[in-house]
């Protein structure tokens, strides 16, 4: 028996430390590819926002004629988004446009009047906004940027004077989340709460839910929100919210798609990221794309230290009959609705994931630097 033990583990060690030997190669191989693309972008080459026709399989770079320091610093979270007009950034003194069936990778730049860096989509425009609750809003069709919800920080403070760090200092607000809803109401997320207004912005209420951090997205008058309880619904216009799913962890992102919702969560048993899937507005989930979560391989990787991280989910989109997913170690595409997936090729980008964004028929890819 002893010997037969013995056996067992004369094979189970040298196993171990062959695949041990393998991963740390793979590692080194992917530092060196990284090396390399920081070394190519140095040159000139800007890689920023990629785009696809196609469902993903080919993409093109379109990043000529966005500012360069961008190639360094990332483009900012909340700093663009895609609607059915096309792709807007925020960057400099600037927000840039590339229209969704532009044959040509031409920005449009149009001089930005404020200090505000954050951009969200309005029911009829654009809206810019800050930390300090500074609000901007430019209505389709037009070129005037117009301040917005200016009693808000009065409302909110009056409302609510909870001793945190941005009240400490400035006795205002932190506003990190604004979203209109089609009803017209408007909701903020600050600080550990939501304010919402039906009468655009001229008295507010608040609403005791969320972390302030919160990523909205409405389908056929049901609202979802990621919050740090997981992910919550409403189908009120945000009066009154229920959470849907919880691992736990945090909600990390919620989309749209046809039927019903995709939202992904972080999980703090397993500490990664967890896609579900939802065909019936939002009441009931299932987990999908068991493809997409760390292999055991990463995951040792990770326990050893011969990696920061596994590789999480960060985004999801639909386009066409497709499920789009966004990874820190690149971008994979369904055609099942996430029951199996196919990794799409991209050019080497030395980043931490990719946030994705879609516009008809038009998928961008923005490479995500940490920010």
């Amino acid at each position: 028996m002893k010997n037969e033990k013995m056996k067992k583990l004369f094979v189970f060690v040298p196993a171990v430390v062959l695949v041990l030997f393998l991963l740390n190669s793979f590692v080194l191989k992917e530092k060196e590819a990284g090396k390399k693309t920081t070394k190519e972008t140095k040159t000139g080459l800007l890689n920023i926002v990629f785009r696809s026709t196609d469902g993903g399989q080919t993409w093109q770079n379109i990043s000529k004629g966005l500012p360069e320091n961008l190639q360094r610093e990332g483009v900012w979270s909340n700093g663009l988004f895609a609607n059915d007009r096309g792709l807007y950034l925020r960057a400099g003194n600037g927000v840039y446009h590339s229209e969704a069936n532009s044959t040509t990778t031409f920005w449009t730049k149009e001089i930005f009047p404020g200090k505000q860096r954050n951009l969200a989509s309005g029911k009829n425009g654009i809206l810019a906004y800050d930390l300090r609750g500074q609000f901007l809003k430019k209505i389709n069709g037009t070129n005037n940027w117009s301040p917005m919800y200016t009693n808000f920080q009065e409302q909110a403070v009056r409302i609510d004077s909870t001793m945190d760090w941005m009240y400490k200092n400035y006795k205002e607000k932190e506003v990190r989340t604004v979203f209109e809803t089609t009803e017209g109401t408007v909701l903020i997320g600050s600080s550990n709460s939501l304010f919402r207004s039906t009468n655009s912005g001229k008295t507010w209420k608040q609403l005791h839910v969320g972390d302030g951090r919160m990523k909205m997205v409405e389908s056929n008058g049901v609202l979802l929100t990621t919050s740090k309880d997981g992910i919550l619904r409403s189908t009120d216009d945000g009066e009154n919210w229920d959470r849907v799913i919880t691992e736990g962890g945090l909600g990390i992102a919620v989309e749209r798609i046809d039927g019903g919702f995709a939202a992904i969560v972080y999980n703090p048993i397993t500490q990664t990221n967890s896609m579900h899937v939802s065909l019936d507005s939002g009441k009931t989930w299932n987990a999908m794309g068991e493809e997409l979560q760390p292999s055991w391989g990463s995951l040792l990787m990770k326990k050893i230290g011969l990696l920061k991280s596994s590789s999480d989910i960060l985004s999801i989109k639909q386009m066409g009959k497709y499920l789009i997913c966004g990874r820190s170690d690149g971008i994979f595409r369904s055609s099942d609705m996430g029951k199996t997936w196919k990794q799409l090729l991209l050019p080497a980008i030395e980043n931490y994931g990719f946030n994705l964004s879609v516009s008809g028929n038009v998928i961008y890819a923005i490479p995500n630097k940490g920010c």
